[in-house]
């Protein structure tokens, strides 16, 4: 689809960029879409879940044929999808939520939120050379990604992974302090998973490694 395209750029296999003086053509997109993450009480109010969505799009005044309808009918079976082999997973609908699923899953309240960061939001896809690449402690992590939806939803997910951060400059001067997470075991993943085909790679062969756009968060416990 048109979207998973739009993301293209920001798998990678290790090989190809986890050291100084690599390139890699990336497109930092920003996915916001202006929702802002609800209080808890706020959210644990409001049903999420696919057999609610026509109750929640007349609470909403959301025609039930929009697109808006249709991208929160996805996020919600997306969320409700079984965890592959390996995986926990949950889909935090406040701050609070993501804080406790990522302190439960990491087994210490002693955690960090990472994300990645640029100096110029309004960067083109380009070419980006590497000029620091460092190894996070650890090989356990939770992944936020936000969804498509009326309001903030964060599909969090821990599984084998590997984290890094990586400092790196755009053709065009843009300087970006990433954050990208490797996942080792890919052998439950699904094989139409847009990175197998845009790595060129099969399930459970090689890990898969994806930079986080700006709005996504790596959650790691703070050593």
């Amino acid at each position: 689809t048109k979207i998973e395209d739009r993301f293209a750029t920001i798998f990678f296999l290790q090989k190809d960029v986890l050291h100084p003086g690599a390139n890699k053509t990336i497109h930092f997109i920003r996915t916001s879409s202006g929702a802002t993450l609800l209080p808890r009480r706020m959210a644990d109010s409001i049903p999420f879940s696919s057999i609610k969505l026509p109750e929640m799009l007349a609470r909403l005044s959301i025609n039930p044929n929009s697109t808006e309808a249709e991208s929160m009918k996805k996020t919600l079976q997306d969320c409700e999808a079984p965890p592959v082999d390996g995986e926990t997973k949950y889909c935090a609908t406040s701050l609070e939520s993501m804080v406790d699923f990522s302190t439960s899953t990491l087994g210490t309240r002693n955690i960090r939120a990472l994300s990645t960061t640029l100096d110029n939001h309004a960067t083109p896809k380009q070419v980006y050379t590497m000029s620091k690449v460092q190894k996070l402690a650890g090989s356990k992590f939770v992944s936020c990604h936000v969804m498509n939806y009326i309001y903030a939803v964060f599909y969090c997910h821990s599984q084998s992974t590997v984290a890094y951060t990586l400092s790196m400059v755009g053709k065009d001067g843009t300087k970006v302090e990433a954050v990208a997470a490797c996942h080792t075991n890919t052998a439950e993943f699904n094989p139409q998973y847009v990175a197998f085909q845009v790595l060129h790679v099969k399930p459970g062969t090689v890990p898969i490694c994806h930079f986080l756009l700006e709005n996504g968060i790596l959650w790691s416990p703070n050593k």
